[in-house]
Order: structure tokens, then sequence, then C-alpha cells
């Protein structure tokens, strides 16, 4: 074989090659799977935790009910300038059918329940160990908390610090009528 025709099979791989590449990028963008963003509006994700004294929590439990999950680390300066505000607001929520489950992220459980026995944290507290509850909410920035309407809709994702004005106002939103 000559050397052009040897050049023209090689440039003919190659362009061949090239293309199988691009109709494959191709198809895996159009075929891709959608990923579900967490949002205000959408179904809230169902989940199961297990809190600190042993007792399964799972979304679907608390069915006509108001729902705040907050996701939390105990390294989250914001996170522990909050737990005082949240823990009243449980006292006085609790009975009106809001519940608070807080949700560390993967910390050691000896950590944990020393913080939150120093803070006085009275409502559920349970580690995400595997992480799949921050998965499924796509969790990025700690403090983040989710209020759930009594339908199980996300009323809203508050990323950051709030007041404790800010937190009644958004559980009297989640209030059951």
């Amino acid at each position: 074989m000559d050397k052009k025709k040897q050049r023209s099979v090689t440039r003919g791989i190659i362009l061949t090659i090239l293309a199988i590449a691009i109709g494959y990028t191709v198809y895996a963008a159009v075929t891709k799977d959608k990923i579900n963003i967490v949002q205000a509006g959408a179904q809230a994700p169902d989940f199961e935790v297990v809190d600190l004294h042993g007792k399964k929590h799972r979304l679907k439990d608390y069915e006509g009910k108001g729902v705040v999950l907050n996701f939390w680390g105990t390294w989250c300066e914001p996170c522990e300038r909050e737990f005082p505000a949240m823990t009243r607001q449980y006292a006085e929520f609790k009975d009106q059918d809001v519940q608070i489950i807080a949700v560390n992220f993967a910390q050691s459980e000896f950590e944990v329940k020393k913080y939150v026995a120093n803070m006085g944290m009275t409502f559920p507290v349970a580690i995400d160990k595997t992480k799949s509850v921050f998965t499924a909410y796509n969790i990025g920035p700690l403090p983040t908390s989710i209020f759930i309407k009594p339908d199980g809709t996300i009323d809203r994702i508050i990323t950051g610090e709030m007041t404790e004005g800010e937190i009644v106002q958004y559980m009297e939103s989640i209030k059951p009528e």
C-alpha cells in the first residue's frame, strides 16, 4: 500500500472514531436521567431516620402535620445560634401538629448526644450516617431548613440562619388548619 492510500485509511478511521464519540455524547445527553431537584411546591421526598432515642421517623408518619426538617452540624455556628429559638418554638408548636426533626450531617453519636444535651434541644434529633436524607434533599450549606406542609409539599427552603421571628412565621405557614 502506498503512503497516500495509507494516510487516507488512517484519516478515515480517525473520522469514524470522532463521529462515534460525538454521537455517543449527544445520545448520553439526551437520555440522561433527570435529577429531581427539591424545591418549593414540590412533593417532599419520603425518608426514614432514627433519632437519638432509637425512634424511627418517616415523613409519611407525619401526614396531615407540618414538618420542619433542619439540617445541621455541630461545627455550624449559625446552627448553634438558631437552636435556642427552635427549641422555644418547638414547645409552642408541637401541640399544634408542627414537628421539628433535626438531621445531623453524619457525625459520631457521642459528639451529637453531647451537643444536644448542652444545647437543651427537646425535638427529635437524628444522625444521617449514610447521608441519604442530605442527598435526597440536595442539601448544601448548613443550616438548611425545609418547611413541609401537611399535604407533604414543600412550603419553603431556607438556607442560612433564621431569626426567631422567621421561625415563628414559617412554622405558622405549615400549621394544619
